[in-house]
């Protein structure tokens, strides 16, 4: 989700050698992300799905096939997007990898599902990359926005006792709003709990002044803001509402997880965001440790945020349900997807239906920011969302 970064050598080297030309006996995969531009930190998730693919080939292959793959970067951009999709439908790969963004990651999907491959986002936490958005090929390993706001209500209530909530919410893509209608509902559930004010804002707004203004204006003082937004503008609003004097807890989606932007927001504290795994090495999960401590080995650099992770989910996914068909045939792979109730992951388990392709009931690693960096505070499980809210 944000800022230039090159592409080494090895990941160079990587796209040539797997060029357009694959034996019969190879398996390939389409990766359409962004490599470049904000949204890139956030697709550092595809350094994994590699990862994953090289797993899998020193495991035999897959069907006992090697597993090829390509590199496209869509730049962070809806039009860039569109015209990678053609460029991978044309390679007719067995599976596209997609970006975990739904706005700039579905133009690649709408043409690669509309070729008839199946085609997983890395981490989109948007439910319209799926049937309802994309179509019956569409899944994401990204769990529902609507589920982190959710996740989040229950925790500033339960954990906190907070009752009053300010709701800010960053309306330039669609994942964060769904967070904010996430968070709605579930607040609304809970006993004596009201809202003091909401508002609105784009990531690229260069001041949320007017927003700050409203929130030391509520008549009804809030306990915690819950801000649905991203990064990099997360960052800039998180800066602006503390130099205001505003020192309320805030409460953020998984989408602004991650320690990259945190030296931008000096001595940044009492923040919670809920998390799929910790990256400093201490993860409850010995495995998460393991392709963590590997992925600082390859890259040199610790993994940006814990999306980097759900590469390597999307591609378990994908690989377990072509060995549960069989085949890498789409519908019969989809079929297989479809079946997959608690199927493990170095995430976490996925289930799926004929009718949604996201994980709509997610267990979180709850993180809270104290004096610019992260400690864990134990475990949560989102509440069960409503019919319809997917």
């Amino acid at each position: 989700m944000r800022f230039q970064k090159t592409l080494g050598a090895a990941f160079i080297t990587a796209v040539i050698a797997a060029g357009p030309a694959v034996a019969d006996d190879e398996i390939k995969v389409g990766i359409a992300v962004a490599t470049s531009g904000w949204h890139a930190p956030y697709d550092y998730a595809h350094r994994t799905a590699i990862m994953a693919i090289d797993d899998i080939n020193k495991n035999g292959g897959l069907l006992g096939k090697k597993v090829t793959y390509k590199l496209y970067d869509t730049k962070s951009d809806a039009i860039e997007s569109a015209k990678v999709g053609a460029d991978v439908a044309a390679e007719s790969p067995s599976v596209a990898i997609i970006s975990c963004d739904y706005d700039t990651g579905a133009p690649a999907a709408l043409s690669t599902t509309s070729a008839g491959i199946i085609s997983i986002s890395m981490c989109s936490g948007e439910p319209k990359f799926g049937i309802k958005g994309l179509g019956q090929l569409a899944f994401t390993a990204g769990t529902a926005g609507q589920s982190q706001g959710a996740v989040n209500a229950k925790w500033a209530y339960e954990k906190n006792g907070f009752r009053k909530a300010y709701m800010l919410t960053d309306t330039q893509i669609e994942y964060t709003k769904s967070v904010c209608s996430g968070f709605s509902w579930q607040w609304g559930q809970l006993s004596g709990t009201s809202v003091s004010g909401s508002d609105s804002f784009k990531n690229q707004d260069p001041s949320i002044a007017t927003q700050i203004s409203a929130i030391k204006a509520a008549s009804d003082k809030p306990d915690f803001i819950m801000l649905c937004s991203f990064m990099p503008g997360a960052a800039s609003t998180l800066k602006q509402i503390r130099a205001a004097g505003i020192d309320l807890p805030i409460f953020m989606p998984s989408g602004s997880d991650g320690s990259y932007w945190l030296a931008g927001v000096p001595g940044l504290k009492d923040v919670y965001v809920p998390a799929g795994a910790m990256l400093d090495g201490n993860d409850p999960d010995p495995k998460v440790n393991a392709i963590v401590k590997r992925y600082q080995s390859e890259f040199g650099e610790a993994p940006t945020t814990a999306y980097v992770l759900f590469g390597y989910a999307s591609v378990e996914l994908w690989a377990k349900a072509v060995e549960k068909a069989g085949t890498t045939d789409a519908e019969k792979v989809r079929e297989a997807m479809e079946s997959f109730k608690d199927q493990p992951t170095l995430v976490g388990k996925y289930s799926f239906t004929d009718n949604l392709h996201i994980v709509p009931q997610a267990t979180f690693e709850m993180l809270k920011i104290e004096n610019g960096t992260y400690s864990s505070l134990g475990y949560v499980q989102a509440p069960q969302l409503k019919d319809g809210m997917l």
